[in-house]
């Protein structure tokens, strides 16, 4: 996955998945599709309205979800917003450090549809205090888990060197998404490649001793 590159089309029984990189930090943006309905979720307008507009077609979003308040997440929100009218979700902690406003703040446990697919949040508090992550746990088949910055392969999001920080996300990562998830849950991250929950898993002690 490559800014300026091919989507990346995961095509499950209820739910397409498009993931597209944009921004000069190599951000990944999902478009999210109701089979259903048509309808689509963006989780994360990062940045390039123009090429995630694109892949939204004409048919719209009714939402976007914005994973963390860090800026190289939200660089299009508001061009995106103005152009599709689109609900704007976000963790209720970090919405106040998002300059697009929040229609819906989110909590642990909430549920955003699109569609008739149910996706879950969950709070992860350390790489920011309001991240979000979003779980679906399809009924067809294994979950898929949007993880924002909060995990990604070889490890959890950033947290500065700040060991309050980190024991706070590896916490959450492992009581909210490793111990009730299946090893084949598909991670679909911030940045860079997916990964499994299975890959991950053997590393979460290795992840502990070294604090980051």
């Amino acid at each position: 996955m490559r800014v300026g590159g091919p989507a990346d089309v995961h095509e499950l029984k209820d739910l397409m998945i498009t993931k597209v990189a944009v921004g000069p930090m190599d951000n990944n943006a999902y478009l999210l599709r109701c089979r259903a309905t048509d309808e689509q979720l963006l989780i994360d307008a990062a940045n390039d309205a123009e090429t995630l507009l694109g892949t939204i077609g004409a048919d719209g979003i009714a939402s976007v979800v914005t994973t963390h308040r860090h800026a190289d997440h939200w660089q299009a929100l508001a061009e995106v917003v103005a152009a599709t009218g689109a609900r704007t979700y976000a963790g209720r902690h970090d919405a106040g450090g998002i300059p697009v406003p929040t229609h819906v703040p989110l909590d642990d446990g909430d549920t955003v549809r699109v569609g008739r697919v149910r996706l879950t949040a969950r709070h992860l508090v350390g790489h920011t205090p309001g991240s979000v992550v979003l779980v679906y746990d399809d009924p067809h088949g294994h979950p898929h888990v949007f993880t924002g910055d909060c995990l990604f392969p070889g490890g959890v999001g950033n947290t500065r060197k700040d060991p309050e920080a980190f024991a706070s996300l590896i916490h959450d990562v492992e009581t909210k998404i490793f111990e009730p998830l299946p090893d084949e849950t598909w991670v679909y991250p911030g940045h860079g490649n997916d990964t499994t929950l299975g890959a991950e898993r053997p590393h979460l002690p290795e992840w502990r001793a070294r604090g980051w």
